[in-house]
Parts: C-alpha cells; sequence; structure tokens
C-alpha cells in the first residue's frame, strides 16, 4: 500500500509520528511537507525530537492569505499524486495544508484519509470549521477521536466509513510524556518552579488578527499574579509588534521562543493552569490532567469541558480572570480512547 500523507503544521507533526511509526512497518508513505509552519522552531525541531521520517517533498508555499496559500498548495500537492500515483492520501486535522491535500486527492479520484474527522466548533467565521467540513465531505476514511465528532458527521449525513479510533495526539502524548521528563531541560533553562507558573498560546487568527481581542488578552495577562511563561508563536510576536504591543510592559510574563514537542510537554506538565486558544494544548493539558482556561467562545473538544477541567471565556477581562482563578478539581475521563489510535488506523486500512 502506497500512501502520501500531507502535514504543514505544529499540531500534525506531533500527530504524524505514531501513525507514520505504524505505518511503515509494512507500508510504503511519503510526506509532503507544505511548509505552512516554516520557522525551524516550529517544524525542524518536530521531526527530529519525534523521529518523522524526513519529508520527502517540501512545497516551501509558506505564509499568505488563506486562499493564496490553500491554492499555491493544492496546485503542487497534485503534481506530486500525478507523479507517484499513491493508493491513499492522508490529511491530518482542519489547517489550509489539510484541505489542499484533501481537495487535490478528492479531483484526482484518490480516496482521501481524514485522520481527526468530525470536529466542529459550529462557527463558520474560522477558517478551520471550513477546513473541516470540507474535507470530511470528500474523504472515504473518516477516522473519529471522539463518540461527539461521530455523532457530528451522523447530523452531516456521512456515515460510510467513519470510525472512532480514538485520539493520535493521545498515542503521542503517551509515548513521549516519559522521555519528556528525561530528556527536557526547559524549566531549569528558564528558572521555573513546578506548578508554580501559567502557561501560555495564542495564535488563532480570530484572536490575533484583532487588535481589540489581544488588548483584552494582555490586560487579563497584566492583572494575573505571578509568573507567566509564553513560547510566543511567530506569527502572534509579529502581530504584536506591527500595532505596537509591548509585551515587556506585562508583569511576571516571561516571553521565550517556541519549543520543540517534548519541552511543551514538560511545561504543560507542570503549569500550574494553561491559558491557550490552541485545540492542540487544550487536550494536551486535559490528557495530563492540567486546568485549561480556553481563550476562544467555542471548542471543537466539549469533552474537555466537563467539570471545569477546560473553561471557556472568549477574550473578555473579567471572565479570564475569573477561570484563571477559580479553584477546580476536575476529574478526567478516558474519553479519548486507550492511546492505540495509529494501530487501529493502520490495521483498518489493511484490511
Amino acid at each position: 500500500m502506497k500512501i502520501i500523507t500531507v502535514l504543514g503544521a505544529r499540531p500534525q507533526f506531533i500527530k504524524a509520528a505514531p501513525v507514520s511509526r505504524e505505518l511503515r512497518k509494512k507500508h510504503t508513505e511519503l510526506i509532503i511537507h507544505t511548509g505552512q509552519h516554516y520557522d525551524a522552531n516550529m517544524s525542524d525541531i518536530f521531526f527530529e525530537e519525534l523521529h518523522i521520517p524526513k519529508p520527502d517533498f517540501h512545497l516551501g508555499i509558506g505564509s499568505g492569505s488563506h486562499g493564496k496559500q490553500t491554492g499555491e498548495m493544492l496546485a503542487e500537492i497534485e503534481k506530486i499524486i500525478l507523479d507517484e500515483k499513491p493508493d491513499y492520501l492522508l490529511v491530518y486535522g482542519d489547517t489550509n495544508s489539510t484541505l489542499a491535500g484533501a481537495l487535490a486527492a478528492a479531483k484526482l479520484h484518490v480516496p482521501v484519509i481524514h485522520i481527526e474527522a468530525g470536529l466542529r466548533s459550529f462557527n463558520k467565521k474560522m477558517p478551520e470549521e471550513i477546513n473541516r467540513i470540507m474535507t470530511d465531505h470528500v474523504s472515504e476514511y473518516l477516522f473519529c477521536p471522539t463518540d461527539t465528532a461521530i455523532e457530528n458527521l451522523t447530523n452531516e449525513n456521512i456515515t460510510h466509513n467513519v470510525i472512532n479510533v480514538g485520539d493520535v495526539m493521545f498515542d503521542a502524548v503517551e509515548y513521549n510524556r516519559q522521555l519528556a521528563e528525561e530528556k527536557s531541560t526547559v524549566l531549569a533553562d528558564h528558572e521555573l518552579t513546578s506548578k508554580d507558573f501559567y502557561l501560555i498560546t495564542v495564535h488563532r487568527a480570530e484572536n490575533t488578527d484583532d487588535p481589540e481581542k489581544m488588548k483584552n488578552i494582555l490586560d487579563a495577562f497584566a492583572k494575573t499574579e505571578g509568573t507567566k511563561v509564553w513560547p510566543i508563536h511567530p506569527r502572534t510576536k509579529h502581530k504584536l509588534e506591527s500595532i505596537g504591543f509591548d509585551l515587556a510592559s506585562v508583569p511576571g510574563l516571561k516571553v521565550i521562543e517556541p519549543v520543540g514537542y517534548l519541552d511543551m510537554l514538560t511545561l504543560e506538565y507542570h503549569a500550574k493552569k494553561i491559558l491557550t486558544d490552541s485545540g492542540g494544548v487544550q487536550k494536551e493539558a486535559y490528557f495530563m490532567e492540567v486546568p485549561c482556561v480556553t481563550l476562544r467562545e467555542q471548542t471543537e473538544w466539549v469533552e474537555t469541558l466537563e467539570g471545569d477541567a477546560n473553561i471557556l471565556v472568549g477574550t473578555d477581562v473579567g471572565k479570564i480572570l475569573d477561570a484563571v482563578q477559580k479553584d477546580v478539581n476536575p476529574s478526567y475521563k478516558p474519553v479519548f480512547g486507550d492511546g492505540k489510535a495509529s494501530e487501529k488506523i493502520v490495521d483498518i486500512l489493511q484490511s
């Protein structure tokens, strides 16, 4: 079996690691890296740490408007499909790389495998929501991480080859958590004490492209007492600089360069709370039983909301501060599978 895998962003590298490990035991996999995340700290380090084979094709598309970026990817991926003639094309999640790969394959009648299918935030203003919906509707195999994802697809009359295999990101965390504890020096490097700092990530366009929302978020950070660690996304940093925000004025804020996967797992595990707008980080917080505050109005990971394990606050300063200060003791349920999603996916494709 010959499969082309399309990757482009940090969360996809993480998801691909356990799946590629299983796939390559018996099958041929070619990796296309679109270049959507092109900074070395957001890309190269993940391939190295997670032992993902180097991409067979690197498109180097980089940043740009959604239409430009997706269109350029689609055209380049189409060329590779025509040359390589794969049996399947595999995509992850909800990025522009996901949609470009799915559309290129579907138009050439190559069956599309969508891992992390069926997620919905029900907010079509988010580009990720459009990408999810369109990818699901052209996919041949839809591997879902939760029962909720199955229900979402059923409500859209998608029922053929829809399977709940669990979450491949849970596979990755289970595989790498102990390794992170042994190898990461990020706490010592930044003079951090376990459970004595907040971890921040902000990168969603719905926040970073809106100066008023970012002002509210930074205001809330400034009013949050204690140490706050922010491995800042290059795009977020650029946006803040372009509109004149001074991060140095936020008391207790440690802005650091983006970190690798093992360092990020370590920061997440040792944080007392995580403040994020990332879907992946919400889940990793849940896997490691660390309370999360999500800087969005909706989440595609509704399972994490039970018992205040994850609290949605949007960008309202008061809500953010209330959630940060709230004393929570949530229970965490095994709703994301058993850590063997990757094995199940490969077994199903083989059969």
